[in-house]
């Protein structure tokens, strides 16, 4: 099939129901970590550790480690090092604001992935990003108006969200450089989960929360983090994604927040306020004119 033909119908409606089913997958993430029975840092590790295991597995049945490509070993710690950040710090904020705050803050990544290669590479941002990063900033300072006003754990959160994205920007960049390497998806996901893994472990020791669950339905919840989230999310995107049109890849991001704010309405009866809904559709159209023009 010669490469500039349409994507087939069946394909890209496969592909895009995955897109959706992973954004989901993903989007639970925050209420995974409510129910959690022990600390944010330890429930960060053992996503990581739990899903690790299967990801070599998944490696070693797939064949798709390839031993040709040699990937320097500070990328990989690159990898670990952010996500790790990112995963703690966004961790924290769940439990400190709500999850609509805390997942729409976190998913301004792309915004930050910007502003970072500009600042270190130089990159070329465009008047649509600029137009977007004034909207983003817009957004963030409706969605935590009610927070600053009234202070405490939750504008405490909101800082930890909006520092989780920017982590969680260094991670996307560690990540690209692997892939402009040569670096399979696959063993890319499974060197930097068994990483930030190894990084995690320490902290979520050293922290005064509770390391281990205390019943099995304390351990099930974090195994459905490992798996729903850590796993199956990132793996159906990934797979989205490279059989769906680049410009339908922003909406990976955009799915991820609106279905937790939806995830927290059903299970936790949390509500948006008249802030925060008007903040996260500005947040949202700023994350959509990011990816476009970014």
């Amino acid at each position: 099939m010669n490469s500039s033909t349409p994507t087939s119908v069946p394909g890209a409606t496969t592909a895009f129901l995955c897109l959706l089913a992973g954004g989901g997958a993903i989007g639970f993430a925050p209420i995974l970590v409510r129910m959690a029975e022990n600390g944010p840092v330890a429930s960060a590790f053992w996503r990581m550790a739990l899903a690790a295991p299967l990801l070599w597995i998944w490696c070693w049945q797939q064949r798709r480690a390839d031993p040709g490509v040699r990937v320097p070993a500070s990328v990989l710690l690159y990898c670990g090092l952010f996500f790790a950040g990112d995963l703690a710090l966004w961790h924290w904020s769940i439990l400190s604001t709500s999850v609509a705050n805390a997942s729409l803050l976190v998913n301004l990544a792309p915004v930050f992935v910007t502003i970072l290669g500009w600042l270190l590479w130089r990159w070329t941002v465009s008047r649509t990003f600029l137009a977007a990063l004034f909207i983003a900033i817009l957004g963030i300072c409706v969605l935590m108006g009610p927070n600053l006003k009234a202070g405490g754990a939750g504008l405490a959160g909101d800082g930890l969200a909006v520092l989780a994205g920017i982590f969680y920007a260094g991670y996307l960049l560690a990540i690209k450089i692997a892939r402009d390497a040569g670096m399979a998806t696959l063993p890319l996901m499974a060197w930097s989960t068994t990483i930030t893994a190894l990084i995690l472990l320490p902290v979520a020791l050293w922290s005064p929360q509770p390391f281990l669950p205390q019943t099995l339905t304390g351990w099930g919840v974090l195994v459905a983090l490992a798996l729903v989230t850590q796993i199956l999310g990132q793996g159906l995107i990934a797979y989205a994604l490279a059989h769906l049109p680049a410009a339908l890849s922003s909406l990976s991001l955009l799915i991820q927040p609106v279905m937790a704010v939806i995830f927290a309405w059903m299970i936790f009866g949390e509500s948006l306020g008249p802030a925060q809904f008007a903040g996260g559709a500005i947040v949202l159209t700023g994350i959509w004119l990011a990816r476009r023009g970014g």
